[in-house]
């Protein structure tokens, strides 16, 4: 069950996306290609590169969880070619996993650099809107058009509905 924290500010369409927003992320290169090789976690600072890109930013509470893997991120993979012709540059994946985690996680799911997989560092970013599952990320979708948020939903059950890939792209 998702948690909404009181003193957090959910997002909403209008609203600027926070500043001081970073992930972190092990980029695609095709020497770490193999699901066994890893590189280097680096910062991605998500405010400042969101802030001149049309950006799909979705959550999942886990990599490699059944909820996240069976119904949640095959969707965005399914449907990624209609969301890039809505005019999107980004479509990324936060979880509360580790940088090397998510890197593992976009390798067995056939991934390149197509969709960012970052970490949501101890959930920070999670927290300070209010949308977590106890520790862990919530699962909820924003579009962030150059910096504007113009749709944000969190998931209030164990559902996939509103942070579907079918609800972003009916929101794009």
């Amino acid at each position: 069950m998702s948690t909404t924290s009181p003193e957090a500010a959910a997002p909403k369409a209008g609203d600027r996306f926070p500043e001081g927003v970073e992930f972190s992320y092990v980029p695609y290169t095709p020497e770490n290609e193999s699901i066994t090789s890893c590189g280097s976690p680096q910062k991605y600072l998500a405010s400042k590169e969101f802030s001149d890109k049309k950006v799909v930013l979705f959550a999942v509470p886990g990599a490699f969880t059944p909820g996240c893997s069976v119904k949640h991120l095959p969707g965005f993979i399914e449907h990624l070619s209609e969301i890039k012709a809505k005019d999107v540059d980004l479509v990324v994946v936060i979880a509360f996993n580790d940088a090397w985690v998510m890197n593992a996680w976009a390798k067995a799911n056939g991934i390149k650099d197509e969709i960012l997989f970052m970490t949501d560092t101890e959930t920070k970013f999670s927290q300070s809107i209010g949308w977590t599952r106890g520790d862990r990320t919530g699962r909820y979708a924003m579009i962030i058009d150059h910096g504007k948020i113009t749709y944000a939903e969190n998931e209030a059950g164990g559902d996939v509905t509103v942070s579907s890939a079918n609800a972003v792209l009916k929101a794009l």
